[in-house]
Parts: C-alpha cells; sequence; structure tokens
C-alpha cells in the first residue's frame, strides 16, 4: 500500500514538473522568461493533490457540446470575446481528434477544467463569511476541498498544515493519508444523515440516544480539525475561505448542529435549484433527475418518494405542463416529417410544421436564457451580503404564461389537423383564429401567413396561369383528364372538402372559372392571348404575377385580383368564340338548317328526296340523298352560306326496324367541331335531332295535305263533265267529295296553326330571347346556360318535353290519321279521274293509260273494261266505300282531335294554351261538344239542295 501511495507521489510529481518547468522554444530565447520558485512549485503539487481528493461527482448529464457552450457563453459574457473565439478554435480541433492517443471522455476534461476555473475565481472574489463551514462547504457540494494559504505562515499543526511541511518536506505519503482521513470523516458524516433519512424528517423531538452519538462523531470530526484554528477569537483574519473560531465548547456544538442540520436536509428535501432545472429539463422534452415522465399517468411527476412541501409539487406539475405541450407538438412535427416521403402530408402539411418549428425555436431561446439565468445570483447592493438563485419556480411561472398559452393553442391545433391536409386545415386553422384575446389573435395571424402560403400559391397560379400545382389533391379545385369536348363541363370541379372558410363559395366559383377559361383557350381554342390579359389583371388589381404576391389576410386583395382576371380573360375567351369561331354564325345555321328555318331550301329538298324516301328504308342508299342535299343546296339561297358551315351540314340515317320508309329514317346533321363541341354536345345534337325529326314530320304532313289540294283542284274543275253520269252516281260523288274536302279542311287548318306556332312562337321567339342572352354574356357559362335554355324552350313548347309526352303521343296519333286521310283521298281522286276519263271517250279504251297509279285500288281498275250500267253501278260502290272510310277517318280524328285540345289547357308550359287558343279560336270544338252531330241524312240534304240551286 505504501508502494502504491509513494508511486502516485512521484506521478503526480513529475506531473507537476514538467507542466512548470518544460521549457518551451519561447523560453530558451527569450532569457526572461517565467520560472517558478519552489513555493509555489509546492502550492502546485497542493492543488494537484486537492485536485485528486476532491469529490467531483456531476449533477448534469454528460454533454460536451453543451458543456463548450456554456463555457463559451460565460467567457462571452465576461467580455473577453477574443477568448471565447480562441476556445471555440481550440474546442473544435480538441473534438475532432479521434483514434490511438486521444482522450475518450472529453466531457470530464472540460468539466474538470471548468470546476478548476470556477474554483480559481471563488478563490479571488468570495470572502468567507461567519455562516461559512470551510472545508464542509467546499467538500459536501462536490467542489473542491478548500486550500489554505496560511498553513504555510502559521505553522499550525493541523490537518492541513501537517499537509503542507509534509510536502515543502518531501514527505508526500503522510500528508495524503491525512487527505483520505478526511475524506473518510466526511463520508462519515453524511452517513450519520442516512441513518436519519429511514425516519423521515428531522426533527428535534428526534431518538436522544441517536442524537447525542451524532454529536459525539461530530466533535470527534472537529477536534481532528482543530488544527484549523489560528486565533482564540472571531475576528478578522481568515484563512483559505473559513472563518477561525474561538476554542468556545458551545459555539463548536452550535456550528456541529447546523452543520449536521444541512446534512440531513439534503438527504431528505431536494433544493428549489435542482427543481428548477428539471422543469427545464421537462420542458425541453427531457427526464431531469426528479421530475420524469409518467407513461400511464401521461404528465411529468414529481415521485412521492422525493420529499418536498405540497405547494411546491403542485407549482412543479403546473409549470410541467408546458413541457407535456411541448412533447405533444414535437411529437407531431416529427412523425408528420418521418412520413412525408413515404404519405401524402402535403404542402400545406408541410407549412403547418414549418411554422410549429418556427414557435419552437423561439421557445428553444427562452429556455437558453432561463438556463442562463440558473447560474446567475440575484443581484445585491452590499457585496458582503448572500443571495439565493435568481430563478426559482414562482419567477419561471411568471415566465411561462405567454409560452404557455401558445403551446396550448399549438396542441389545440394539432389535435385538430392531425387528419387533415391542404384547404380543410388551414380553414380549421382560421377558426381558431377568431379570438378575442390580441395575443392568441396575433399568434395565429403570424401562423396562417406560413400554413396558407402554399393555398394562396396555388390560387394565384391557377387564375394567373391557369397551372394546377397540387400534387397532394389539397387544393379546392380537382381537374381530371377529359376529352377537349368535355374540358369545361367535366375537366375541373370544386373539392367542397377541401375549400377554406375564409374563401367563399362565390369566390371559390369565380376562381375556377377564371382557370378552366385560361385552359380552354390554351387546349381547344389554341390561343395565347390569355397571358396578356392576366398581366393586365395583376397590374389593375395592384398585385405581381410573381411568387409570393398573396397571403393570408389579403382577401379583399384576392377577391380584386379573382375578379380582373375573370372579367378580362373571360371576355377575351368571348371573343375569340364570336370572333374567330364564329358562334352565332353557327347557332343562325343550326336554326335554319336543322329547325328548317329555311323555307326554300327545305321544300325544294322535300320535293326531290320524297320519291326516294318513299322506298323502304334498307333499299336507300345515303350517298344518293347526300347528292339529293347538295342540289337542294345549290338551287336554294343556301349557296350564299359560309362554306364551312355548308361543309358542316351533312345527311344522317338513323337505325331503323323491318318495314321502315325513308321517311322515317331520314335526317340531317350538324358537324360541330372543337371548340363549338363543348356547346354543341352530343346530347344537345340528339335533341337538336329529335326537334329536326318532329318538324320534319310536320313538314311532311303539310306536303301531303297539299299534294291532297293539288290532286282535288283538277276535279272541281272539270266538274262539268258530271252532268253525263247518272243522277244517283252524280249525288254520291258530290258527296263523298265534299265529306273528303270538309275533312281536309279541317286538318289543314289543325296542320297549319301548328306551323305557324311552331316556327313563330317557339323558334322566332327562342331565338330571339336566345339573342339577347348571347349579347349580354359576361363568361362561357353564361353562354352556355343562354343555350341550354333556348334548347330547353324549344323542346317544352314543341310537345317533345317529359310533361308533354301524353300528349306528344295524341299528336303523332293524328299525323297518322292525317297519313291515312291521304292515302284514301289519293285513291279517291284517282278513281274519280278515271271515271271521269271514262265518261269522256267510252270509245276509246286506251284512255285507261292517262294516269297510271301504283296505289289504285282493284275496284276501280275494272271499270274500264266493263258497260256503262257496270260502271255506274261500280262506280256507286265505290263511291259509297270510300265515304264510308273518310267517315270513319272524321269520327276518329275528330275523338282524338277533341282530346288533344282537352289536354291543352293542363299543360304547365303557357305558350301551348296560347296554342289552344289559336285552334279553337271561334270555339268551333268547344261547342261541337254541346250541340248533336249532323248526320249523313242531314249533310246529303244540304248538298241536294246545294246542287238544285246551282
Amino acid at each position: 500500500m505504501g508502494d502504491d501511495n509513494q508511486r502516485v507521489v512521484d506521478l503526480v510529481k513529475e506531473l507537476v514538473q514538467r507542466l512548470l518547468y518544460t521549457s518551451s522554444p519561447s523560453n530558451i530565447q527569450n532569457p526572461n522568461a517565467f520560472v517558478p520558485t519552489q513555493q509555489e512549485y509546492n502550492q502546485a503539487v497542493k492543488y494537484s493533490i486537492r485536485i485528486l481528493s476532491s469529490r467531483m461527482t456531476p449533477s448534469i448529464a454528460a454533454d460536451d457540446s453543451a458543456m463548450a457552450e456554456s463555457i463559451k457563453r460565460r467567457l462571452a459574457t465576461a467580455g473577453k470575446s477574443s477568448d471565447a473565439l480562441t476556445f471555440a478554435d481550440l474546442y473544435s480541433k480538441f473534438s475532432l481528434k479521434n483514434g490511438p492517443g486521444s482522450i475518450n471522455n472529453k466531457w470530464a476534461v472540460l468539466y474538470l477544467l471548468k470546476t478548476i476555473s470556477d474554483d480559481r475565481k471563488i478563490r479571488k472574489n468570495q470572502f468567507p463569511s461567519t455562516n461559512s463551514n470551510g472545508f464542509f462547504d467546499s467538500a459536501m457540494s462536490g467542489g473542491l476541498p478548500t486550500l489554505f494559504e496560511s498553513d504555510e505562515r502559521s505553522g499550525s499543526s493541523g490537518t492541513f498544515g501537517k499537509l503542507s511541511k509534509n510536502l515543502s518536506a518531501g514527505g508526500f505519503n503522510s500528508g495524503f493519508d491525512d487527505v483520505r482521513a478526511l475524506a473518510d470523516n466526511v463520508r462519515n458524516l453524511r452517513g450519520l444523515g442516512n441513518l436519519e433519512n429511514n425516519r423521515g424528517d428531522w426533527s428535534l423531538g428526534a431518538n436522544t440516544d441517536t442524537k447525542s452519538g451524532n454529536m459525539k462523531k461530530l466533535k470527534g470530526l472537529w477536534d481532528n480539525s482543530r488544527g484549523l484554528r489560528t486565533s482564540e477569537h472571531l475576528g478578522k483574519q481568515y484563512s483559505g475561505g473559513i472563518l477561525m473560531v474561538s476554542k468556545d465548547p458551545e459555539n463548536i456544538r452550535d456550528m456541529a448542529y447546523r452543520e449536521f442540520a444541512d446534512l440531513i436536509k439534503e438527504e431528505n428535501e431536494v433544493s428549489e435549484v435542482i427543481l428548477v432545472r428539471d422543469v427545464l429539463y421537462a420542458c425541453q422534452g427531457i427526464d431531469g433527475k426528479y421530475v420524469k415522465f409518467d407513461e400511464k399517468a401521461d404528465a411529468y411527476v414529481l415521485p412521492d418518494l422525493v420529499k418536498v412541501p405540497r405547494a411546491t409539487r403542485i407549482m412543479v406539475r403546473k409549470l410541467c405542463e408546458l413541457g407535456w405541450l411541448f412533447r405533444k407538438v414535437k411529437g407531431y412535427i416529427t412523425e408528420s416529417m418521418d412520413r412525408f416521403p413515404a404519405e401524402d402530408v402535403g404542402t400545406v402539411g408541410q407549412a403547418f410544421c414549418a411554422a410549429l418549428q418556427d414557435e419552437l425555436s423561439e421557445y428553444y431561446k427562452l429556455l437558453a436564457v432561463l438556463e442562463a439565468q440558473t447560474m446567475n445570483p440575484i443581484p445585491l447592493v452590499s457585496e458582503n451580503a448572500s443571495s439565493g438563485n435568481y430563478l426559482s419556480l414562482r419567477r419561471l411561472s411568471v415566465w411561462f404564461t405567454e409560452p404557455t398559452v401558445k403551446m396550448r393553442l399549438m396542441a389545440v391545433l394539432v389535435d385538430s389537423c392531425k387528419v387533415l391536409k391542404g384547404g380543410a386545415m388551414a380553414g380549421a386553422i382560421h377558426m381558431h383564429a377568431q379570438h378575442g384575446d390580441p395575443l392568441v389573435n396575433d399568434f395565429m395571424k403570424r401562423l396562417l401567413r406560413r400554413v396558407c402560403s402554399p393555398l394562396f400559391e396555388m390560387v394565384r397560379s391557377w387564375v394567373l396561369e391557369g397551372e394546377l400545382e397540387d400534387i397532394f389533391a389539397e387544393f379546392f379545385v380537382l381537374g381530371q383528364p377529359v376529352k377537349a369536348e368535355s374540358l369545361w363541363r367535366e375537366g375541373y370541379r370544386l373539392h367542397a372538402a377541401m375549400l377554406p372558410t375564409f374563401i367563399s363559395q362565390s369566390l371559390a366559383q369565380q376562381i375556377l372559372r377564371t382557370g378552366k377559361s385560361i385552359n380552354f383557350l390554351r387546349v381547344c381554342c389554341e390561343d395565347q392571348g390569355w397571358a396578356d390579359a392576366a398581366t393586365e389583371a395583376a397590374a389593375a388589381a395592384g398585385t405581381s404575377t410573381r411568387r409570393g404576391g398573396l397571403g393570408y389576410g389579403e382577401t379583399d386583395a384576392l377577391e380584386s385580383l379573382v375578379t380582373e382576371a375573370a372579367k378580362r380573360i373571360d371576355r377575351h375567351l368571348l371573343d375569340v368564340m364570336y370572333k374567330q369561331y364564329k358562334f352565332k354564325e353557327h347557332c343562325l345555321a343550326i336554326k335554319r338548317y336543322l329547325l328548317l328555318g329555311q323555307g326554300d331550301f327545305v321544300q325544294y329538298l322535300m320535293d326531290i328526296v320524297g320519291p326516294e324516301l318513299n322506298e323502304a328504308a334498307n333499299t336507300i342508299s345515303s350517298f344518293k340523298l347526300a347528292g339529293l342535299l347538295e342540289s337542294a343546296i345549290r338551287s336554294s339561297n343556301a349557296q350564299y352560306d359560309d362554306p364551312d358551315i355548308l361543309d358542316r351540314l351533312r345527311v344522317k340515317m338513323m337505325p331503323h326496324n323491318t318495314g321502315d320508309k325513308g321517311w322515317d329514317v331520314f335526317s340531317l346533321e350538324y358537324d360541330a367541331r372543337v371548340p363549338l363541341n363543348t356547346v354543341f354536345t352530343e346530347s344537345v345534337m340528339s335533341s337538336y335531332l329529335r326537334i329536326f325529326n318532329f318538324l320534319w314530320k310536320l313538314r311532311r304532313i303539310e306536303h301531303a295535305l297539299i299534294g291532297v289540294w293539288k290532286m282535288m283542284k283538277p276535279n272541281c274543275v272539270t266538274s262539268r263533265f258530271f252532268s253525263k253520269l247518272p243522277h244517283a252516281v252524280k249525288l254520291q260523288l258530290i258527296l263523298t267529295s265534299r265529306k273528303c274536302q270538309v275533312l281536309w279542311d279541317e286538318m289543314n287548318h289543325f296542320v297549319s296553326n301548328l306551323q305557324y306556332y311552331i316556327m313563330f312562337e317557339v323558334l322566332e321567339e327562342s331565338w330571339s330571347e336566345f339573342s339577347k342572352e348571347l349579347e349580354a354574356a359576361k363568361d362561357l357559362d353564361d353562354l352556355l346556360g343562354a343555350h341550354e335554355k333556348y334548347l330547353y324552350s324549344i323542346v317544352e313548347k314543341s310537345l317533345l318535353g317529359e310533361r308533354s309526352r301524353n300528349l306528344n303521343m295524341v299528336l303523332f296519333t293524328l299525323f297518322d290519321l292525317i297519313m291515312r286521310f291521304r292515302s284514301h283521298a289519293d285513291r279517291l281522286y284517282e278513281g274519280i279521274y278515271e271515271l271521269q276519263s271514262r265518261t269522256t271517250d267510252t270509245s276509246r279504251d286506251k284512255a285507261r293509260v292517262l294516269r297510271p297509279s301504283s296505289n289504285r285500288s282493284s275496284d276501280s281498275g275494272t271499270w274500264l273494261g266493263e258497260g256503262r250500267k257496270d260502271i255506274t253501278r261500280r262506280a256507286g260502290e265505290f263511291l259509297r266505300n270510300m265515304g264510308q272510310d273518310i267517315d270513319a277517318i272524321a269520327k276518329e280524328y275528330s275523338s282524338v282531335f277533341e282530346g288533344f285540345i282537352s289536354q291543352l289547357p293542363m299543360q304547365q308550359h303557357v305558350d301551348l294554351k296560347f296554342l289552344m287558343f289559336r285552334l279553337d279560336f271561334t270555339e268551333f270544338y268547344s261547342q261541337s261538344q254541346l250541340r248533336p252531330s249532323t248526320g249523313v241524312k242531314e249533310c246529303f240534304l244540304q248538298f241536294r239542295k246545294f246542287t238544285q240551286l246551282g
């Protein structure tokens, strides 16, 4: 054991020798360099042993960066900026040295240097007071033992005096043993406190035996250190930082008792300085020595084993709420950033995390200031007065007031935005900004400016450039790949879930339409003029086209920009549609050709395609019909129209069934190309096709009635030839012709008024309203709405709507009856024409070929080969049968027509009620239901009287 001690002594002396006397090149060249004396060498050896015998147990976590930062901060605070920079440079080199020959525990070296520096400062500036306990204050606090500089001067016989003598004489072993004995005495003294720690708090009424035993140990310890005294009176001489006391036994007893009470207190209670340090650690999400995070309680707690007052425990719990809130916010940021590459956090979510991180950076700065203040005592006027630590738990509660409010708000936002992203997240944060507290309001506005920055950038890019920069589906405008013709209607739509609450629905619709207009011009119209319009809009709104021109809180600027951009871009879009693509001219062409508004063209087309359409549908060639269409165009005023318009007009054969005629499948179509097909979509053109088929059928009915009239007129002119017929046949012929004429007049009245109603009160009136709305349209949506209204009006007024389905079926039944009447009228007048020819020249049998017809009945075809009596008989039968067929058609027609008239007042569209007024202007049909119907006999008597008068 003695050899080991001697070896330690030799090593210490050698180390001090090398540190003090090893010459550097500068010392060799400089003869005036400092050379330590023997006394300084002895003091250095004593100081080294003092370090080795100290109890330097650190109470902080091992962090070399934090320790280096603390040293730099202390140097900078002391006004030694150059020393701080030098230390920073040396530390950076020291921290980079690794491998063989380097120091692994760099933190311990820094801590040792810092402790020595603190000890030297205390020796220079601090004077012992009457309450100081010298060796125990320094040794028990974890620092270096007190150095007694007066040992050599006083020649005292105490322990440290002996140590000094031994060192100066070269006897180091005994000195080292004495220091070790002192350390053992201190440990024994702390062991006394451990005896009382199991019994709870120290009290004066404790066990007398135990207390007397402790006092005896204390007295023995003080007897061993009695050599520390150099005077017998309280006084003015100080030695080594402790007060020299007198030989009064009572004074020794009181001081020993106070020292023992402090040790017991240290073992059983935690000082406020340590609690402040642990609270600061907890506020950074770090477990302290006593205050730790409990997963079950989900809070930072102070264990029950730690003896602190109840008020202090409550105060610590309230202060640690800030740490719990910090843990929640920091956890959300970390979780969001960790799952960013794999999941869609979104740009708004990233901005939210960045804003939270900035707030936490300010929070870190506050904690750094508070940690620095934990090392500073309370400044006092008197230098000799003692003071405690500046930062206490109550001062922390004041410092934490504002950060706690902000951290609570951030924690609430984190809980609200966990499952949200994009505009929904911005809207949820905006709801929390409606607060009356100015602090909260300013904080939320600052946070929202960061969070809404990506969202407002999306709005700017969409409104001014038509670009949808939204890879995470955060914007309230959604785009999807569609064809060019569906770009406007289906390409973009509003995503209501992502619409923030600070943007109104009307403003969102305007934003959507503006971006759609730009994309429509770029994709469908191949136009680039919108860029100039967007630049003018930004200049008019007073904003920039660059990024970052808009932000949260600038709603008025946003509305102004969107309004100006929408106004200019929409106006440019309508100009392109009207001038470059001639939208109005195409609408007029559809009205003239598909809605049969070009009268001469329609009439000529019907005349030349009529014979072809009388054939079966499966035998008709569409190419031949296309050629007939070209002939109709060249033979009418349609030839003067724009060639581009005429090129779009084509023949279309609809699907047909067995037995269909060409009239049932023939139609015209209009080829609407991009961008006109945005308006004239497939559904719109199918509605135009329905209207064309209805109007074409109505024109066919009109054409059929005109054909009947053409056949009836020459028979009336040649009625003088009927004088050669027998009287009975003559009366039968006149009666049948009269029935046919009356029914034709009734049908022609209906068709003419229906035709007038459709052409003027439906088509022309709807066109007039459509033209007015086109002039008033401000954007493409207005144009589309005007056209849809125009087409809907035509469909509803033409009895083609869903509400007029029953009436439409009745109307087509009337059309079928008119076509049946046309067939019977053809048979009747063909028979009359043949009878006239027969009676005019009975000697010539060749008269049968005057007007052959495929529709001629078998009854009339047998007249030519018979005699006059047979002709008279067969003519009477034929006329009688035809009269009966016409009566049946007239009766059925009257019944169906009365049903049609009776349903018109029940229609919801007001114009259909005016159709009834036109059809029954004289109230003939309404009064016919009240009077008895005229029989055949009365008609015969009237016609007989008429012929006699004639």
